[in-house]
């Protein structure tokens, strides 16, 4: 009889012997003590538990997690975190990537897992620069940033991450930073738990090549007034005195207004569970960057059946109508065969 109690462990069982190189100060060090942390409560098993990453400072983390892990190339870890999670749905499938890994060369693999609802959770390190490649602009820097590729300031219009998810129809989509672990746990779990492709944006500062990007959201002093916290089924309000909040404007826009003015029953509640995104989609274009009042938590967490589900149901399906195939038989027909 096969046993399928979970053993208790801790955050030093899901840490590898292996020493963490990542620059002082970075803040993948908070994400990966977020990620160690959470890891025993989620009651699974190391054996059954991997990490694909591609290339960039993010990817290194499966090095560190005393779990099976996968360091591979450039922008194809979803790619290849779906041919795992479809082959093999037992198992616990993290893909982990950075703004540049993900959103340019690795752009299409990532829409495309979405877009399938791959049982996947997916976190995606945003520092907006090339940390690993030592300063160069990404997808997410913003237009006018200067850096070594750009030294006249870039004019890129920068990917938002998290309306790119939802126009690929992801299912579930959160956002959080790396200076609140408990924030941050909260996401992962949400993500894990939730069936199909979950994607979590992490605002992580590089203080090397891009110190303070998202200080003026995240710093201690600014959350309660920079930062809006998505709870599903509770009135989208911000501020020391819940002062601000978000309405819907005559045209159909999120649009952000003292409580005051408006009255509490003008403010938008919160429904991560709606099905059409496009709420979603205007709440994550609130903020133009990250220096102004900027949605973070669940997005969007709906059902759908997922990639590897329905590819076995099609196979099973396809079995029972026609019989098991002879791949020997195949194999040594000739170059023509009917179907």
């Amino acid at each position: 009889m096969t046993d399928t109690t979970v053993p208790v462990t801790t955050k030093k069982d899901w840490s590898s012997d292996q020493e963490v190189r990542w620059c002082p100060g970075c803040g993948d060090y908070s994400i990966l003590s977020a990620m160690q942390l959470l890891m025993p409560e989620l009651g699974v098993r190391r054996e059954n538990t991997v990490f694909v990453s591609g290339i960039g400072c993010a990817a290194r983390l499966p090095y560190y997690m005393n779990t099976y892990g996968m360091h591979s190339i450039h922008g194809r870890a979803p790619a290849i975190a779906t041919g795992l999670a479809v082959s093999r749905p037992d198992l616990d499938v993290w893909v982990i990537t950075g703004d540049g890994d993900s959103l340019s060369i690795g752009g299409n693999h990532l829409i495309h897992a979405l877009r399938r609802n791959v049982n996947l959770t997916i976190i995606l390190f945003n520092n907006q620069i090339y940390g690993l490649t030592k300063g160069q602009y990404s997808p997410t820097s913003e237009v006018g940033k200067v850096t070594k590729s750009t030294p006249f300031g870039s004019v890129d219009r920068p990917f938002n991450p998290i309306s790119l998810a939802l126009g690929a129809e992801a299912t579930f989509v959160a956002r959080t930073h790396d200076m609140d672990r408990k924030h941050m746990m909260e996401m992962f779990r949400r993500a894990h738990d939730h069936k199909g492709g979950g994607f979590v944006e992490v605002y992580q500062n590089c203080n090397v090549f891009n110190d303070g990007a998202f200080e003026q959201i995240t710093a201690k002093g600014a959350r309660e007034q920079m930062l809006i916290p998505l709870e599903h089924g509770k009135p989208i309000r911000f501020g020391a005195e819940a002062e601000k909040g978000v309405i819907l404007d005559g045209q159909g826009r999120a649009q952000i207004v003292d409580v005051a003015d408006v009255g509490e029953d003008a403010i938008l509640v919160h429904d991560e569970a709606r099905e059409e995104p496009g709420l979603a989609f205007m709440l994550s274009r609130l903020a133009r960057g990250p220096h102004e009042p900027t949605p973070i938590g669940v997005f969007r967490a709906v059902e759908r059946p997922d990639y590897g589900e329905a590819m076995q149901h099609q196979i099973i399906d396809a079995q029972a109508k026609r019989g098991a195939g002879d791949l020997a038989g195949l194999l040594s027909s000739g170059s023509t065969w009917q179907v």
